[in-house]
């Protein structure tokens, strides 16, 4: 996010658009909004959706797919944890899936305990679980995850790995969850994807974009750390001010003529420019 004063031209691989999602209503978000303390109860172990969560991610995937979002995203990232990969296939992934021996479903049936349908991965975008951008680690058992092998029958065409960043007794700090934002930011510049969704967490969210914030406008920072209400999407443009991102451009082309018999066009432009100057700096 830019936070300069004037408007700025940047090349266009100097930046990416990401799509902020937190994830939909959790089991533990209904009692934890009442107490606090709810986030501590064992029977929140890695929450999943409630129906209302499910009727969220409905009405998302209606405004992704309305609003053309669904085609022009490259990637979707989701935090490793049960209700933010299935607000992330319910919203981006293929619908409904048909059984079919060639097709493996992004979220087989009742994931969950969840009563919904399984989820094809046909016709959307790759989705991965990546664990920088998952919630607070430690202490509540809502933000602890399941192993990788019941992920594997879950998710069948979600890329994950094994939990080994949450802790029992030791909750992370405000501040080293803004640098695990701000590594997960790192990690974004470095792939090649143009436009990619994000769907992660409340609290990894205020933190994140309060630290990679700290050079914008007040008020544009203001804005962007407004706390997410669930299954909300933000959409914003970030700019490698650095110029240390991914690649040079696939679009742009040099226009150059191929040499002939005749004076290649660049050598031409460059006799009229001189010309043009020595005019320039004539007096008459």
């Amino acid at each position: 996010m830019d936070g300069s004063a004037g408007p700025s031209l940047y090349p266009l691989h100097r930046c990416k658009t990401i799509h902020l999602v937190r994830h939909a209503q959790g089991i533990h978000n209904v009692e934890g909004d009442k107490n606090y303390k709810a986030y501590l109860s064992p029977k929140y172990f890695d929450a999943q959706l409630t129906q209302l969560g499910w009727q969220q991610v409905d009405n998302l995937r209606k405004h992704v797919l309305n609003s053309g979002l669904l085609k022009r995203i490259d990637l979707v990232v989701a935090s490793p944890l049960l209700r933010t990969l299935q607000t992330a296939v319910g919203v981006f992934g293929g619908g409904d899936y048909v059984d079919r021996t060639d097709v493996v479903p992004l979220m087989v049936a009742n994931a969950g305990n969840s009563g919904q349908s399984a989820i094809s991965s046909l016709n959307c975008p790759p989705i991965v679980a990546f664990e920088l951008c998952r919630e607070h680690l430690g202490v509540h058992p809502c933000d602890r995850r399941r192993n990788i092998n019941d992920y594997q029958f879950l998710f069948p065409a979600v890329e994950s790995d094994e939990d080994v960043l949450w802790k029992p007794n030791v909750r992370e700090t405000k501040e080293e969850v803004a640098a695990r934002g701000l590594n997960f930011m790192n990690w974004l510049w470095r792939r090649e994807e143009k436009e990619i969704a994000i769907v992660t967490h409340r609290g990894f969210l205020s933190h994140t974009l309060s630290a990679f914030g700290n050079d914008c406008h007040p008020l544009v920072k203001k804005e962007i750390c407004k706390s997410f209400a669930n299954c909300e999407l933000r959409s914003m443009v970030i700019v490698d001010r650095s110029m240390t991102g991914s690649g040079s451009s696939t679009t742009n082309y040099p226009g150059k003529i191929p040499p002939t018999l005749h004076l290649p066009s660049d050598a031409v432009e460059k006799s009229h420019d001189e010309k043009d100057d020595a005019n320039a700096n004539s007096v008459d």
